[in-house]
């Protein structure tokens, strides 16, 4: 085994490090939240500066093989696509983090029917198998896996679709719950963002695995040099926890 290969072994397996920290920080976030359990959530708040110093250490390790090892082809494409893959998981780490921000501040338990009427539960559900699969495709190399999540995406877009609707008229009826549905509304919109940056992990992983670039619509067309000669993408909107 070559050093370079000894390197991206290494790179890969950081990153699914990485990624099993956010998967629990996640599942963690809207356990807090549906048991109203405050201690769980000051866990994962705790915990964001595991990921914090994950995404750093990953950074740097990419920065060297480009820097000393000259990686090319595939090797360069797995590279650029992990570097891009850390900035994602980041990203939802600290979406975990401000719903786990919210189950603190929360102080009392939320209408228990609005939560199911906002499919809460459904959409995290669907939202966590996604960033699971995407997980298991990265360390597999599994481009068949990654294209799983596109069509599961839009059941999650439909619900926070649905969202504000269900919140206005909840809001209409019970003044002393606006606080708590605004929230509600709150989460389900990080987990929609959540869900944005998996599909933003699947096609990275398309991109390394076959050399196809799917962001901004595109099915096929855009070279890998366009795709590595840009900067690492963040999702329109993408500014808040």
């Amino acid at each position: 085994m070559t050093h370079l290969q000894e390197q991206l072994d290494h790179l890969k397996k950081a990153l699914s490090d990485m990624a099993t920290l956010v998967e629990s920080q996640l599942h963690k976030s809207i356990d807090a939240l549906l048991e109203q359990d405050e201690d769980l959530a000051n866990e994962v708040l705790h915990r964001e500066r595991r990921v914090n110093a994950f995404e750093l250490k990953i950074d740097k390790d990419c920065e060297n093989i480009f820097a000393l090892l000259t990686p090319v082809a595939h090797d360069m494409r797995l590279v650029f696509a992990t570097l891009k893959i850390n900035a994602d998981l980041e990203r939802i780490g600290d979406y975990a983090e401000g719903i786990s921000k919210i189950v603190v501040d929360g102080k009392k338990g939320y209408d228990k029917k609005l939560v199911q009427t906002l499919e809460l539960k459904n959409m995290f559900e669907i939202v966590f198998a996604m960033l699971k699969d995407v997980i298991v495709a990265y360390t597999e190399n599994d481009s068949r896996l990654a294209r799983s999540v596109f069509s599961r995406d839009l059941l999650v877009n439909d619900i926070n679709h649905n969202a504000l609707q269900i919140v206005v008229q909840y809001c209409k009826e019970n003044n002393e719950g606006i606080p708590h549905a605004i929230n509600l509304l709150s989460i389900i919109r990080k987990l929609e963002r959540v869900g944005d940056h998996v599909t933003n992990i699947a096609e990275e992983i398309i991109f390394f695995k076959e050399a196809q670039v799917l962001k901004h619509g595109n099915k096929g067309g855009d070279s890998t040099a366009d795709h590595m000669s840009g900067t690492i993408r963040n999702t329109p909107g993408d500014t808040h926890a």
